[in-house]
């Protein structure tokens, strides 16, 4: 086995798993199958807190109220998922639909609002319902806030600006 690959008898490889549905979706322009066909996903790729590098992951994903969304629940897990402690540090990332690619401000609603958008997300998807009841952490929800060159400017640094909309 190679330095990437950790699976051994009983053990199950997260990252090869993530690799393989990043490769699918890449492939199948945001198509997945398995357990996750027809599903709504997307990639994100934050930059790590600590590492500095680019991490890409597979997540859910939703609008509610034309809001964009993700959910950082880690299936349940105790504690939140990486790519979220990289958009706390960094809220830059990247979003792929598979047919398009954006840069986006990730921004972690409290509170009220935090509240409306999971009860949506619960209701659009009871799932992450379920996984709220097992865990005592607030799973957060993160609104992805698209960033568009300016008109007529392209893509040159300083030219960008922030699609936002009111609650």
């Amino acid at each position: 086995m190679t330095e990437r690959q950790t699976e051994t008898a009983g053990e199950f490889d997260f990252g090869e798993f993530q690799r393989q549905i990043i490769a699918e979706f890449r492939d199948n322009k945001g198509k997945v199958g398995g357990m996750f066909e027809g599903a709504s996903i997307v990639l994100l790729t934050t930059v790590g807190a600590r590492s500095g590098l680019r991490r890409t992951s597979p997540l859910a994903y939703l609008e509610i109220d034309g809001q964009p969304l993700v959910v950082a629940s880690a299936a349940g897990a105790p504690n939140n998922p990486s790519w979220y402690h990289n958009i706390r540090k960094n809220p830059m990332v990247t979003v792929e639909t598979g047919t398009s690619t954006f840069e986006a401000i990730a921004a972690v609603p409290q509170g009220e609002e935090r509240d409306r958008l999971f009860a949506a997300v619960v209701e659009a998807d009871p799932g992450f319902g379920e996984y709220q009841a097992r865990i005592d952490r607030v799973i957060p929800v993160v609104t992805l806030h698209r960033v568009d060159p300016a008109p007529g400017y392209g893509a040159q640094p300083g030219t960008w600006r922030l699609s936002c909309r009111e609650p």
